[in-house]
């Protein structure tokens, strides 16, 4: 309870509350929630969609191969909210993060409410104004997305798993609930929407926890720590061991730990790949057991991820494409 006598509410109630109100949207198949129609011309909005068909193709390849399987609409809507997500992760990361101002995430957060009033501003707002009239997807995930950039600006070190997984949600979860409406639940699934749509969260988090895991060493020399700071300590650990980038059996045993919980969520979010469309799920599932396998390379390198990045190769990748594929048939 807070000194006002106000009870405390974990990170993943908050998150589950968003949760339940994207599974609405879907069970009540609200293709458009107030949403004007978008007018663009019929030629450029496909030359829109190409691009973004393009940007995903270049950052992201085996995802996009993956996509080549959905159907066009589903395929070209999910390349529009890719491209949304990784201009928004550019304004942080990107080569002009530096320049970049709470005021100015205030002013794409503004953008982006002009996107879901179908008013885009430039080519690519145009492919996800036109998506998001099309399919039952809400702007609250979209909204945290950017919430979880403004939290890049000035935190830099997390106190305990429950705030950490509030982040984790903000910059990777939420792209699986923007994801769920566009790849679509199986006719013949029995889950509930909102399990279908938790274990999509469940992906989110655990992509994120293996980025953290993988850029310890990284984030570092950026200044940054996102583990939680209490389980640091209760290792024996400590900032300053990070920044020396020491590699000792207290920090194995710390890891072991943190591998643990990613794999978990992971489990979570394997469950909901096979209620998802038949179409879909080769490339989620595809994404599931490669970001998995960057935690086995971690193990590999003796969890010196202070030095050494942990990668899949590429002959790895493609002997998981056709076991993912197979597995995505069952």
């Amino acid at each position: 309870a807070s000194p006002a006598g106000e009870m405390a509410v974990s990170s993943e109630k908050k998150v589950y509350e968003v949760v339940l109100k994207q599974a609405a949207l879907v069970k009540r198949h609200l293709i458009s929630i107030e949403k004007p129609d978008i007018v663009v011309p019929g030629n450029l909005l496909s030359e829109a969609y190409d691009r973004c068909g393009e940007v995903c193709a270049e950052y992201a390849k085996t995802f996009y191969l993956g996509t080549m399987l959905m159907t066009p609409d589903r395929r070209r809507a999910i390349w529009a909210i890719y491209v949304w997500c990784r201009r928004t992760d550019e304004l942080v990361d990107g080569p002009n993060a530096s320049h970049i101002t709470p005021q100015a995430l205030d002013r794409w957060e503004a953008r982006l409410e002009d996107i879901f009033n179908g008013r885009p501003f430039d080519m690519l707002d145009a492919a996800l104004s036109d998506t998001v009239s099309k399919f039952p997807v809400d702007i609250q995930p979209f909204r945290d997305m950017v919430e979880g950039m403004r939290m890049d600006l000035w935190k830099s070190r997390y106190n305990n798993f429950d705030e950490l997984y509030l982040y984790c949600y903000y910059v990777a979860g939420t792209v699986g609930l923007m994801s769920v409406p566009i790849m679509g639940i199986a006719p013949e699934s029995k889950a509930t929407t909102e399990s279908v749509y938790n274990a999509a969260l469940a992906l989110g988090i655990a992509n994120q926890l293996t980025n953290i895991l993988r850029d310890v060493g990284e984030d570092a020399r950026r200044g940054r720590v996102y583990l939680p700071q209490d389980e640091l300590a209760q290792a024996g650990l400590s900032d300053e061991d990070i920044f020396a980038g020491r590699v000792t059996d207290k920090w194995r045993i710390f890891m072991k730990k943190q591998i643990q919980r990613a794999r978990k969520f992971f489990d979570e979010a394997e469950k909901g790949v096979t209620e998802l469309s038949s179409a879909s799920r080769w490339p989620v599932l595809a994404s599931l057991l490669l970001y998995r396998k960057i935690l086995d390379e971690i193990e590999a390198n003796d969890y010196n991820n202070f030095t050494r990045r942990a990668y899949v190769s590429k002959p790895k990748k493609l002997l998981t494409l056709p076991i993912a594929y197979a597995r995505s048939l069952v």
